[in-house]
């Protein structure tokens, strides 16, 4: 029996249908999802299998009781459904015209793989290269040591270069190290577990900067799974962060917040961490700005900068994976939320200072934050200043390859349009075409 048929375009009479056309310019999802099921025969099952979304959240979607509002979720429906972009206030998306090598190209999602994708790395089988391993007998410390140098060396080219591109290599670097665990001597097998552990994450994370969500969570909960065996609780926290800074992204605040707290109680349990703790606690800032909770969100922020001030004078030795925390980073961060919660004036300087005190080499990060610099800046009103902070960010964009980075872009530019006709935009968009082409 052949497999589940990919959707085709919708009717043509349901795109004319005025009511529809009304549902898509609201974005009111609840009559979207219905007018499908009424108009087109697209059952709630068929609308979550192509949405990437559980069928419940579909259902609390179609009750009403659920809205949708973050931009990659959106954007992940239209493709999904073959909604046209302009009818949710999209730019064109990526199936609506021929393929071609150019600029928009650059910054359209990648297709997503399939689902299947992570088997190979997740269950170690009888492949040639799984013998191979078997055969080079038990794991040595210098084996060891090399190994959580390439773990090194992929935290610096993810910061440098975006994680995207970092997938297979990471991927077949865990299916070694998975392979390896059955041929380790027990005295060293904790320490294998807890590399592959991290390898898995970083595939969690390389798949996340892919924007290929539900791949990243099967490789986060690996690496869930794998920490846990070896009760290693601060992994557990790093892994819980970033499955926490995915929810957000994806829509989830409410997921986002949860995850962000469990982190922090698994991080407790590890002993006195007030690094790690700041961390996390800006993890559950950014679900609280996504919530439009003010109190919570300015509570969390406060938690963040005292453990952060306890983290100065900490005697121990923080772990290598959250020592990018630094000053900077908890300006940036703190700048960021205060955007979220739409608190621009508070965020612009936070923003800029971060950025400027941030290193040359840190690109991805140094393009993130001049993208949110730019948000913030728009949200004031201040176009010139958003559109130059934009252009920074799209000369940093030349050398990093992260699907994230380029949602910005996309969301940044969608933006722009009440504003196309103004010197600053045409001027910005001259410079997108241009870095991009």
């Amino acid at each position: 029996m052949s497999g589940p048929q990919p959707h085709r375009a919708l009717p043509a009479e349901l795109l004319a249908d005025p009511e529809w056309r009304e549902a898509c310019r609201r974005r009111d999802f609840t009559r979207i999802f219905r007018l499908l099921r009424q108009k087109a025969g697209v059952y709630p099952s068929r609308i979550a299998t192509l949405c990437e979304m559980t069928p419940s959240r579909v259902g609390e979607i179609m009750a009403g009781r659920r809205g949708l509002a973050h931009i990659d979720v959106i954007e992940r429906v239209a493709d999904g459904l073959r909604i046209p972009g302009s009818m949710l206030g999209l730019a064109h998306r990526p199936w609506e015209i021929p393929a071609r090598e150019g600029a928009w190209e650059r910054v359209a999602p990648p297709a997503r793989p399939a689902e299947s994708e992570p088997a190979a790395a997740l269950e170690p089988g009888e492949s040639l290269d799984g013998l191979l391993a078997l055969a080079d007998g038990q794991i040595t410390r210098s084996t060891l040591a090399a190994l959580h140098s390439s773990v090194e060396d992929y935290w610096r080219r993810d910061d440098q270069h975006g994680g995207a591109a970092l997938r297979p290599a990471v991927v077949g670097h865990l299916h070694y190290v998975t392979q390896l665990m059955h041929a380790t001597d027990a005295a060293l097998r904790r320490d294998v577990q807890c590399l592959a552990a991290e390898l898995a994450r970083l595939a969690g994370w390389a798949c996340f900067d892919a924007r290929q969500f539900s791949t990243a969570r099967t490789y986060f909960t690996q690496a869930l799974k794998l920490a846990h065996g070896q009760d290693d609780r601060l992994s557990m926290a790093n892994v819980l962060s970033c499955m926490s800074l995915q929810a957000t992204y994806d829509g989830n605040p409410n997921d986002a917040v949860t995850l962000a707290c469990k982190a922090q109680d698994a991080a407790r349990t590890a002993g006195d961490q007030p690094l790690v703790m700041s961390m996390l606690h800006m993890r559950e800032a950014f679900a609280h700005a996504m919530l439009r909770d003010p109190a919570s969100c300015h509570q969390a922020i406060d938690r963040s900068r005292d453990a952060f001030d306890r983290a100065r004078g900490y005697e121990g030795e923080a772990p290598s994976w959250v020592r990018y925390f630094d000053e900077h980073k908890l300006l940036v961060d703190t700048g960021i939320a205060l955007a979220r919660l739409g608190e621009a004036s508070r965020a612009e300087p936070l923003i800029a200072e971060g950025l400027r005190r941030e290193k040359a080499a840190q690109q991805r990060g140094r393009a993130f934050h001049a993208f949110w610099l730019a948000s913030a800046q728009l949200q004031q009103g201040k176009l010139d200043a958003a559109c130059r902070s934009a252009g920074l960010a799209l000369d940093l964009t030349a050398s990093i390859h992260s699907p994230r980075v380029a949602g910005h872009v996309q969301e940044f530019h969608r933006r722009l349009g009440p504003y196309a006709r103004e010197a600053p935009v045409i001027a910005f968009e001259q410079r997108m075409r241009e870095a991009l082409g």
